[in-house]
């Protein structure tokens, strides 16, 4: 009886066809930290060359110079780590958006600028959660937690002070936005 336990438990790796085998295969020939990398940086940074005509419109420069810059950036394992960090991430934060817009969706009408912007501020601190996580563990900006290590401890130090200055900027910003309403009224 467990020597088929075994074979269940190991059936996965070796063999059986199955897709996680598949992906296994693909992560140990290095796929997923260094070809998939080297693809985006490549594209995203000839997308820009391309389309900003920075250095004319001479195609070779702009592709010589991506290789070279997404070759580069792949030369230690600093991108591999935090494309590895962030993506998983990013895929459980727009899971949690969905589940979001379809419970929104239910008590809110989403034409209205309210619910709009509701939802940017939602979005907007899912990323900046999902950002700062993935540099707490892989940059030392923690020992894993979102809410642990030096820059945290400073944060919460310092956070009457931080609250206070965001308060008044955003005094300052709103009180001309929110100013008048009432263009022919006189005070």
């Amino acid at each position: 009886m467990i020597e088929g336990l075994i074979s269940l438990a190991s059936y996965g790796i070796v063999g059986g066809g199955t897709v996680g085998n598949f992906l296994y295969q693909l992560e140990t020939m290095g796929v997923f930290s260094y070809v998939l990398p080297f693809l985006m940086i490549f594209a995203l940074i000839y997308a820009i060359l391309s389309k900003s005509g920075f250095l004319g419109k001479n195609n070779a420069v702009n592709v010589v110079l991506s290789l070279a810059v997404s070759l580069m950036a792949l030369q230690f394992n600093f991108v591999s780590y935090f494309f590895a960090e962030i993506f998983p991430r990013m895929g459980v934060m727009l899971s949690i958006l969905l589940v979001a817009i379809i419970l929104m969706s239910l008590f809110l009408d989403f034409n209205s600028k309210g619910a709009k912007w509701g939802f940017g501020v939602l979005a907007a601190i899912g990323i900046v959660v999902i950002v700062l996580q993935s540099f707490s563990e892989s940059f030392g900006w923690g020992g894993g937690s979102l809410f642990d290590g030096p820059f945290w401890w400073m944060l919460q130090d310092n956070f009457a002070a931080i609250a206070i200055g965001v308060l008044v900027v955003g005094a300052i910003i709103a009180i001309p936005l929110l100013g008048n309403k009432n263009p022919g009224a006189t005070h």
